[in-house]
């Protein structure tokens, strides 16, 4: 069964939370556990519901808050799951922006001409091969020769 699914009754709900079902009302009507309506529009409790109802009862018995607090209280956890919810969606979206920027990132660097190229990640840009060497007449090896004119 889904925890936001309405399907008990007061009587039902009361009895499970081990409470008379006036105080459910009274709740209802402070706001504080709010049930769905049926097309009579009787309410109808959730399980999430009747932990509420719960919980509401251990805060005003074990606690000692009043119901004005208790409410505060109801709103300000809703408020806070709801950030969380947000913190959670904008961090995944953050991850997911980042890998994307991680895969299309460019690396430059100096070509052998001298010229800026890109290149792949953990690569450096590739040299052209060498010439082979060269003889002159005499066998010897030629460092240097003069361009032509």
């Amino acid at each position: 069964m889904h925890p936001d699914a309405a399907v008990f009754v007061i009587s039902v709900a009361a009895e499970l939370a081990g409470m008379h079902p006036q105080t459910l009302r009274q709740y209802d009507r402070l706001g504080l556990v709010s049930p769905s309506r049926a097309s009579g529009r009787g309410r109808r409790y959730s399980p999430r519901n009747v932990v509420m109802l719960r919980e509401v009862q251990r805060l005003s018995q074990e606690e000692g808050v009043n119901l004005a607090g208790i409410k505060r209280i109801l709103e300000l956890e809703d408020q806070v799951n709801a950030l969380q919810s947000r913190v959670e969606e904008l961090s995944a979206e953050l991850t997911r922006v980042y890998d994307a920027l991680q895969r299309s990132r460019r690396v430059f660097a100096a070509g052998p001409a001298g010229d800026v190229v890109a290149v792949e990640r953990g690569q450096r840009p590739q040299r052209p091969a060498r010439p082979a060497p060269t003889f002159g007449p005499s066998g010897a090896l030629v460092v240097w020769r003069p361009p032509p004119r």
